[in-house]
């Protein structure tokens, strides 16, 4: 069988030997290694089964199901079958299969272990055991089930023994656990690793990105006091649109051809809200309404947008080696992104200095750039605004930084996550100016809480604030959008009882 150690032209190898009362077992490093990344080991005369059979029999402890929290002795059976495993299979052909063939691989030596140790057990169990060994040999350990489920937005790992998921909003408890602290430290650093990344002691924060977009952010002692803290933000398979966003209550049919009509007439964005608020995916939505021609240019952290546009260029900030150096923070890309004939700029999240230069990106032609940022009122954006702009060390007096803010920004889009877990967009302002040293907004668009159901859900509803004409009138003209920007604004101000949709 490929994948197991060569035997040909081997002599027969003697009857072994009666084995000694079995050690304490421990798991091989090599399975907290990709299968890629795996050391060759040195070939053996002894075949898997020979070699499986000269141990002592597994004594019968049946596992706990998958739902449930695993038993002791559930994981002393994984040990020790996990390291019979590794020493009957050959590594080094095993890194030159594919995943799939490599796990078929890995199932059939293993079935063949739980056999000759004569471990007792039902089927369903053995697929259980079967599926955690090749995750730990191949993938992410005790986190495969997770990252499979399309309903998980968060994954948060605090140590080796608590695992945390958010559902619908809901965060809760898992019976996911590890083997120790070592086996979790060693699956972060195979997943940052991936991105060109590291963390350990000297480097004890990291964020870094799965493959398929979802964010990871890993703290590790000694500054976890308690074990690496692992956080997953997880992205859906199946991408939202704003025809979701309409189907999920988060925003109604006519908030949304509003939104469309922001993006089209490249108005300048920021998305504003809390942690956990929606901010990326509603960023996500907007660039739907990109023309398919123009040029994007996105300056991220870690890499976490999904476009569906041909022509983009993805930028990734880099953090300072051993050394302290060759640091590329997120201001160094969105300089150089002016360099590159852009005519869309997308931050992922503005957070310091760089809100200067995407301030001065905005008043220089770079029309429908957006970003997002942390607030929890469009008022409160334009102070975190400014406060990033003084804080980069710029002596700019308070009155020319908002003069360079209201020339910059068009449109503020605010969203929330309320006490129920629900996701809404409550606020699309746009800013008109100021008087004196006061920057004047208003709002287009609102969401009013109205109640709350049996079930402890919020109720709301979104309507129009009666504005007209928007300031951005003249730019949805100049694209002929301006009919369809009035009547979803007529629609929406007469939209009373018929907009909430419970998720």
């Amino acid at each position: 069988m490929f994948g197991k150690r060569s035997e040909t032209g081997q002599a027969a190898a003697p009857p072994p030997k009666p084995a000694p009362p079995a050690p304490e077992v421990r798991e091989h490093p090599a399975a907290e290694a990709p299968a890629a990344d795996l050391p060759p080991m040195d070939p053996k005369p002894a075949p898997a089964a020979a070699a499986a059979a000269s141990e002592k029999p597994v004594a019968a402890a049946r596992p706990k199901p998958q739902g449930a929290r695993r038993s002791d002795d559930y994981y002393d059976i994984k040990t020790t079958i996990f390291n019979a495993l590794i020493d009957a299979i050959d590594l080094t052909q095993l890194a030159q299969l594919d995943r799939d063939s490599a796990r078929d691989e890995i199932r059939d030596i293993v079935n063949e272990i739980i056999a000759i140790k004569d471990v007792m057990m039902s089927i369903s169990e053995q697929e259980d055991l079967l599926e955690d060994i090749c995750n730990d040999v191949l993938g992410y350990g005790p986190l495969e089930p997770l990252l499979a489920r399309d309903d998980i937005a968060d994954i948060m790992v605090n140590g080796a023994d608590t695992t945390y998921i958010e559902v619908d909003g809901k965060v809760q408890d898992t019976p996911i656990r590890f083997r120790d602290n070592t086996q979790l430290l060693n699956i972060c650093q195979r997943i940052v690793s991936q991105v060109g990344r590291r963390v350990d002691e000297a480097s004890p924060i990291c964020d870094a990105r799965l493959a398929d977009g979802s964010r990871v952010n890993v703290i590790v002692p000694p500054l976890s006091i308690d074990g690496p803290a692992l956080t997953i933000r997880k992205f859906k398979k199946d991408k939202l649109t704003m025809d979701k966003l309409v189907g999920f209550g988060s925003i109604t049919p006519e908030g949304a051809a509003i939104l469309g009509i922001i993006g089209k007439c490249r108005c300048n964005v920021l998305i504003s809200g809390g942690t956990g608020s929606g901010k990326t995916t509603l960023l996500n939505c907007l660039t739907g309404f990109i023309e398919l021609d123009e040029r994007i240019i996105t300056c991220e952290d870690s890499a976490e947008l999904q476009l569906q546009q041909p022509h983009v260029v993805r930028l990734e900030t880099r953090p300072p080696n051993l050394e302290g150096e060759g640091e590329i923070t997120m201001r160094d890309l969105v300089k150089n992104c002016l360099r590159m004939r852009p005519e869309r700029i997308i931050v992922g999240e503005v957070r310091g200095p760089e809100a200067f230069d995407l301030l001065q990106a905005m008043n220089t032609g770079h029309d429908g750039s957006m970003g997002t940022l942390h607030a929890n009122t469009p008022r409160e954006a334009l102070s975190r605004l400014e406060s990033m702009i003084t804080m980069g060390g710029f002596s700019l007096p308070s009155k020319t930084i908002k003069e360079m803010i209201i020339g910059a920004v068009d449109v503020i889009v605010q969203s929330a996550r309320l006490r129920d877990g629900s996701r809404r967009i409550t606020h699309i302002t746009e800013i008109i100016g100021a008087e004196g040293d006061v920057v004047i907004t208003q709002d287009l668009f609102v969401h009013e809480v109205t109640g709350e159901d049996a079930q402890g859900n919020v109720i709301g509803r979104h309507r129009s604030t009666g504005i007209a004409r928007p300031k951005f009138w003249d730019r949805a003209r100049y694209y002929n959008e301006e009919l369809n920007l009035a009547r979803a604004l007529e629609a929406a101000e007469v939209r009373t009882d018929d907009d909430e949709v419970v998720e």
